[in-house]
């Protein structure tokens, strides 16, 4: 998922703040679920649950800057019964640059966790990969 670095992406030294990482991982793993057929709203409906953060775990190599070309490239790690861990890598040219490791858990309308419909599990099936570095 390519992403553009703009003004108010940055702190005063137009440095990335950190938090907008996290952001770009965010619309990368919405896409991917477009991509599969399913985008957020369609699940909501469909399936009336959504996707929440569990847990996540970022590692700062470089610092992207004002107008950078970002690439965020996500592989899932785990398809479980209610949860899916992801690395999402984040990229400048060939460079890696954030590394984002993210447990995610599918919630239902109660908030409480509840199993990946079949459907999105056999769709999320092909972007599964070893856990690799």
């Amino acid at each position: 998922w390519p992403v553009r670095v703009y003004y108010e992406d940055t702190d005063s030294g137009r440095i990335v703040y950190h938090a907008n990482y996290l952001k770009y991982a965010e619309r990368a793993r919405s896409e991917l679920l477009r991509e599969i057929g399913f985008p957020n709203t369609g699940v909501m409906r469909q399936f009336q649950l959504g996707f929440a953060v569990r847990r996540c775990a970022i590692d700062f190599r470089q610092a992207a800057r004002l107008d950078d070309e970002l690439m965020v490239k996500s592989r899932l790690t785990r398809i479980g019964g209610a949860r899916v861990n992801a690395i999402q890598d984040i990229y400048r040219g060939e460079d890696l640059i954030v590394r984002v490791e993210v447990e995610i858990v599918c919630m239902g309308h109660k908030g409480t966790a509840v199993r990946l419909p079949r459907e999105i599990a056999a769709a999320m099936a092909p972007y599964l990969h070893e856990q690799a570095e």
